[in-house]
């Protein structure tokens, strides 16, 4: 019989998982599932014991995560302590983390692309013309995925505004 622990445990390691899946650190995604899963606030010394992380490891992700609008701060009167909660509107978190990417190393990735797709259209670099086609081809390929990404974020922004209700309105109609 698996034991309340274990069920925990087994989300957790889950977190972990999907946040490496998406390029962040397991200990995010840990610290993330264990105050998912909490009925209360936790202190960062709770986040260690549960965890088994170091705090100085544990003070980094939880700073990224309230950067991220994953987790909150929590204030107990007369308690000097910093607590956490976890964010439990997943679609506001999405939209937070989107928002972001506006001023984050995916504009950069977009901007290099761009410049060098730029750079090689216009013959620059001493490339031969099968190796030329080839870079601008996959350069090609890359751009619009990137404004793929760039037109979904867009819309969930424009989304947003329309109110969750639409949205999930919206996304009902789609199925």
């Amino acid at each position: 019989m698996t034991t309340n622990t274990q069920i925990k445990q087994n989300f957790i390691q889950g977190m972990s998982g999907i946040s490496q899946f998406w390029g962040f650190p397991k200990a995010m995604g840990a610290i993330f599932g264990v105050l998912y899963v909490s009925a209360v606030p936790l202190s960062l010394d709770e986040l260690v014991e549960s965890t088994g992380l170091t705090k100085g490891a544990i003070s980094t992700n939880v700073r990224t995560l309230t950067r991220m609008g994953l987790i909150h701060p929590v204030t107990k009167v007369a308690d000097r302590k910093d607590y956490y909660e976890a964010e439990t509107d997943f679609y506001k978190s999405v939209q937070t983390i989107l928002k972001g990417r506006q001023n984050s190393e995916f504009d950069r990735a977009i901007n290099s692309v761009k410049e060098s797709l730029a750079s090689l259209e216009a013959g620059e670099g001493s490339f031969d013309k099968k190796e030329r086609a080839f870079l601008i081809e996959r350069l090609k390929a890359l751009q619009d995925f990137f404004d793929a990404i760039d037109n979904m974020t867009r819309a969930i922004s424009k989304l947003d505004r329309l109110g969750i209700n639409t949205v999930q309105s919206v996304i009902k109609i789609l199925k």
